[in-house]
């Protein structure tokens, strides 16, 4: 079935149970992901779950399913998720430290037919943190569950004091699931277009026709870029060449929908 790109399903978590199951994970149980190009700063995890075969207790893989130690040793994480009937093949905590920035990238695998699906739950979410989906920012809240499609460009930055930690499931399709997705589409809070920052600036940019006449003279992407940064800057208002190159994108991708059958 056709997915969407992201939905807050209407499930409940018990959060209490997972921070302190949280809480009795020790800094020597996390380690750096794997990705070692796709970030700065501190972007590390705890495998509670993973496969046979992956390279890494936090590399996916595709064998039978291997409990780690800390699933083992604290039924918490159990007991916190007893409502959500699901299949889990890989379970981790991932956190990115403040100051952490994910680069814009796409998890391929997840899109390839019978892929296992990706659920994130925020456990630590401290206000300054970007999750952007497409980019768009991803509004979700501690406690929450939600459906990501991140075969699709997304990135993070953690712009708070405080580490963002997720608890991120890849489970098996099924009828459950799936219809979960779908029936948390009413309720999804509308994302947002990257953080205020940039928000303020597309307004400025609305409000004054000689700012937005000097953006639209530049033809070249890389000029337009340089120079929508140096403006913004100008006015006290700081986001990243990354965020304004998705919002680029997005912005070409909703064009060419509306001309789509």
């Amino acid at each position: 079935m056709s997915l969407p790109a992201f939905s807050r399903l209407p499930v409940t978590v018990d959060l209490p149970l997972l921070l302190q199951a949280l809480a009795a994970i020790g800094e020597d149980d996390w380690h750096s992901h794997f990705n070692s190009d796709y970030y700065v700063g501190d972007w590390s995890g705890v495998a509670l779950i993973s496969a046979t075969d992956a390279l890494t207790e936090l590399s996916p893989g595709r064998g039978e399913t291997l409990l780690r130690a800390p699933w083992l040793q604290d039924i918490r994480w159990q007991q916190g998720l007893r409502d959500l009937p699901l299949q889990i093949v890989c379970a981790r905590l991932l956190r990115l430290g403040p100051g952490g920035r994910i680069h814009e990238h796409r998890d391929y695998d997840l899109g390839e037919p019978d892929a296992d699906l990706r659920l994130h739950i925020p456990l630590l979410s401290p206000p300054q943190v970007d999750f952007l989906l497409d980019g768009q920012r991803m509004p979700m809240a501690a406690g929450e569950c939600w459906f990501l499609d991140l075969s699709r460009p997304h990135r993070v930055d953690n712009r708070d004091t405080q580490a963002r930690i997720h608890l991120v499931l890849d489970c098996r399709p099924g009828a459950w699931l799936e219809q979960a997705i779908i029936d948390g589409l009413a309720t999804t809070p509308s994302p947002e277009i990257g953080h205020d920052a940039f928000a303020r600036f597309k307004v400025l940019v609305a409000s004054d026709p000689q700012l937005c006449k000097s953006l639209q003279g530049l033809q070249d992407n890389e000029a337009f870029i340089v120079r929508t940064l140096e403006l913004a800057a100008e006015r006290g208002l700081a986001f990243t060449r990354e965020q304004l190159r998705a919002a680029m994108r997005d912005g070409r991708r909703q064009w060419n929908e509306q001309w789509s059958a």
